[in-house]
């Protein structure tokens, strides 16, 4: 048997996903990197975080560079400002979210070693987000996609 053969072209997995009003889109899956690497640009509108509460992951590093804008990503209580062309490697159990605080829509490319989060999570999560009708989604459902999927949700803040 000789080496697998690999259909190469750019993209392979651009699936747009929203979480209300933010957007994920998936450039590469787990099925398309042999499980070393998942990447996703995340588009996040002006005044805008994610609807999850802030979490850790302990199988993988996730790493965040600004394309556009700017996203403050606070990681174990320390506030960071990732602009364009900036990166942040957020290490394995690291507590940590994002927002945009800033005056324009912020994009960023997450790449995730190795591919322990796909478009699945992201499905399921806005499945909870739309289910909640603009209003705040249920945190024990998010809490429980996270969990299923490798991400371990942060304690609330007191």
């Amino acid at each position: 048997m000789g080496p697998q053969t690999v259909s190469l072209h750019v993209n392979p997995s651009a699936e747009t996903i929203r979480l209300g009003p933010l957007a994920v889109r998936f450039l590469i899956t787990a099925e398309n990197s042999g499980g070393s690497i998942a990447a996703f640009e995340v588009m996040v509108p002006v005044a805008q975080r994610l609807a999850a509460p802030a979490h850790s992951h302990s199988h993988y590093e996730e790493t965040i560079y600004g394309i556009d804008g700017v996203l403050t990503w606070t990681v174990d209580g320390k506030q960071i400002d990732v602009g364009p062309g900036q990166a942040l490697c957020i290490p394995r159990g690291a507590i940590h979210r994002f927002d945009n605080n800033g005056s324009q829509p912020a994009k960023v490319l997450c790449v995730v070693t190795p591919a322990a989060i796909g478009p699945q999570f992201f499905r399921e999560s806005a499945e909870a987000i739309d289910a909640a009708a603009g209003g705040p989604p249920d945190r024990a459902k998010l809490a429980e996609i996270m969990l299923r999927h490798g991400l371990t949700p942060a304690p609330p803040p007191a």
